[in-house]
């Protein structure tokens, strides 16, 4: 796991309270080699704090958040959903790609997070060969594939 400062640029904050969870997935995501820079926190409060520069992280500058993020939605201290609703709601971090990866299947669980704003929702395989192989279909669409907002031409 990668340290970021505020000359680094982080390209995937995995934010995943479960070690054994996000060992798996940044392994996974490692053996792409999407010459990506990965960062894992493992709170919701944490999260919030890394991605808006604030308190331990006051280093890091809310201008350069991640390219993209996989969120858990049950974390200590804050909750996943109300990093998405903060994330969503400010206009520094609104258009980073945010895919939910969770345990939960529950219906009211992706309702609730596509109206937060997420832009994807998976949930976590639970046999460790689909798990990694999701991870990494998850890394290469949106760090190799999708068009984000920030390489659009003007």
């Amino acid at each position: 796991m990668s340290s970021a400062t505020a000359t680094q640029h982080v390209d995937l904050l995995l934010v995943e309270d479960q070690s054994s969870d996000a060992e798996l997935a940044l392994r996974a995501l490692r053996t792409l080699d999407l010459g990506t820079r990965l960062h894992r926190i493992g709170n919701g409060a944490e999260a919030l704090d890394f991605i808006f520069g604030r308190n331990a992280h006051a280093d890091r500058s809310a201008e350069a958040p991640p390219g993209l993020i996989l969120l858990d939605l049950k974390l200590p201290k804050v909750s996943g959903h109300e990093v998405l609703r903060a994330l969503k709601s400010d206009e520094r971090t609104r258009q980073v790609p945010i895919v939910v990866l969770s345990s939960s299947g529950e219906r009211s669980d992706v309702e609730r997070c596509y109206a937060l704003g997420a832009n994807s929702y998976v949930v976590k395989p639970v046999d460790f060969n689909a798990f990694t192989e999701t991870v990494q279909r998850i890394g290469t669409y949106w760090l190799q594939t999708n068009e984000g907002a920030g390489t659009c031409m003007p």
